[in-house]
């Protein structure tokens, strides 16, 4: 991942930390760490009844506290995120491959670079194209009640 890329999900997760420290008075935590995808990836189909197989990487899934999920998900060849309507804001950023997004009816073929916001209540999907992996990093708040 590049430069720009690291910067880009820093300052995201940024965001949405310092909106959860906000709704918990700004107590500081003390179990920062480092997580690798090594250990992580869990195949699965296509997430909202997709076709295909996608692996999931949900990285600090069981960090306490912690009110965002940040995953790297790749699709891979054939595999697509099932048409779906969002319950809350989302972002996808793609890191390589290609894939075409339909979002609220509108097809768009993205790529490499491409940040994808979705809101709540707006529908979208996602089918991978061509020969290599669709790979996205998708960053949502976790709701209370949520795994």
């Amino acid at each position: 991942m590049g430069r720009a890329n690291i910067t880009w999900c820093a300052l995201l997760l940024a965001s949405f930390a310092a909106a959860g420290d906000a709704a918990d008075g700004g107590g500081k935590r003390r179990d920062s760490h480092v997580q690798n995808e090594a250990g992580l990836a869990v195949r699965q189909p296509g997430p909202h009844d997709g076709e295909g197989t996608s692996t999931a990487y949900p990285f600090f899934d069981d960090a306490e506290d912690f009110r965002v999920v940040f995953r790297k998900r790749a699709l891979h060849k054939g595999a697509t995120i099932g048409l779906h309507t969002n319950d809350k804001d989302e972002i996808y950023y793609v890191l390589s491959g290609r894939g075409e997004l339909t979002l609220e009816g509108e097809v768009s073929e993205v790529g490499p670079g491409d940040a994808i916001l979705t809101r709540d209540g707006d529908s979208h999907g996602l089918r991978q194209l061509g020969d290599e992996d669709l790979v996205i990093l998708v960053v949502f708040p976790k709701r209370p009640g949520d795994p």
